[in-house]
């Protein structure tokens, strides 16, 4: 499977900022280096950052312009201080995404591709929020419901609600077409409620696939809903793992009717000060069974990382 990824996504020196997520696609590589996964990803560098025109898709032409020009308080409105290679990162960063989506459209089976990014689920049109500078995923499948009449669903296991799909319907009435109503999945509860829910929200999605409803799938699986995490806290790493079987499976049944159905995969949050590497761990093990489900490759479904809990890494 393809992963796309530049260097110059990841800022290599933002002081000040308490997210590191803009350093993370790097970080994410570097780990997933040194992985049994690693052999199974071959790592593109073919896309451009994203032109202007994409951004007003579903943000204001104010706050656009003064993010890339950084003169104004909106510029660092997502909480993440603004430079330039802050702002290059971020244009790649959407640009990223959009262009694994296309490739798992229009690729050669498994039809499964990875944009290794976070800062997008929480911007509003009018501005950034929650360490998320612009909405990507809305400015994504604004794109491809425009461009090609496509629509997708967004399974967001992050552990924080994703609101910027909500908050841009009326901003751009389109995406009530290209994200249909119910298909911004935001599980909730803790522990095994938190499942349940999952397994419900999946059988839905599955009917809408099957019916021809939903053309992509794009699955964020945020290591912050991780019980040790430092902004969150819904599942043990059992549970954790758990809900990413529940979705390949349900993937899985979904192609046994839509053999070729788009599956792109993100990263989102995830926040470890005292132990950085066990959300690299916890995002490598998804990506590990996303390839034994819908891969194939046996010996990947058994693949466990090191996450360790705060008293273990102290």
């Amino acid at each position: 499977m393809k992963i796309f990824y530049k260097d110059q996504m990841a800022p290599t020196d933002m002081p000040g900022n308490y997210s590191k997520s803009p350093s993370k696609p790097r970080r994410f590589l570097d780990f997933l280096r040194h992985t049994p996964v690693w052999e199974h990803v071959q790592v593109s560098d073919d896309f451009v950052p994203m032109p202007r025109n994409q951004l007003l898709l579903a943000h204001t032409t104010r706050y656009v312009d003064a993010f890339l020009s950084g003169e104004s308080r909106l510029a660092s409105s997502s909480g993440l201080n603004w430079s330039m290679e802050f702002r290059d990162s971020v244009l790649l960063t959407n640009s990223c995404l959009l262009t694994a989506l296309r490739e798992a459209i229009d690729g050669p089976a498994p039809n499964l591709t990875m944009a290794p990014v976070s800062g997008f689920h929480h911007a509003g049109p009018e501005a950034g929020e929650g360490f998320c500078t612009f909405s990507g995923q809305v400015i994504a499948a604004l794109v491809l419901y425009q461009e090609r009449g496509l629509r997708g669903a967004w399974l967001d296991l992050d552990g924080h609600f994703g609101n910027s799909i909500e908050d841009s319907r009326d901003f751009a009435p389109d995406l009530n077409e290209a994200i249909p109503q119910g298909c911004n999945i935001n599980p909730r509860g803790e522990g095994k409620t938190y499942l349940i829910d999952l397994a419900k929200k999946l059988e839905m999605l599955t009917e809408l696939v099957v019916s021809n409803r939903i053309d992509y799938v794009c699955v964020a699986h945020g290591a912050d809903s991780h019980e040790w995490d430092q902004l969150g806290s819904q599942l043990t790493t059992s549970e954790w793992l758990e809900a990413s079987d529940l979705i390949y499976e349900g993937i899985v049944a979904m192609r046994q009717v839509r053999p070729t159905l788009p599956v792109t995969m993100a990263l989102f949050g995830g926040y470890r000060d005292d132990h950085p590497e066990s959300v690299l761990g916890l995002h490598a093990m998804d990506l590990a069974k996303a390839l034994y489900h819908l891969v194939g490759i046996e010996r990947l479904g058994s693949y466990r990382a090191e996450v360790r809990s705060v008293s273990d890494a102290s």
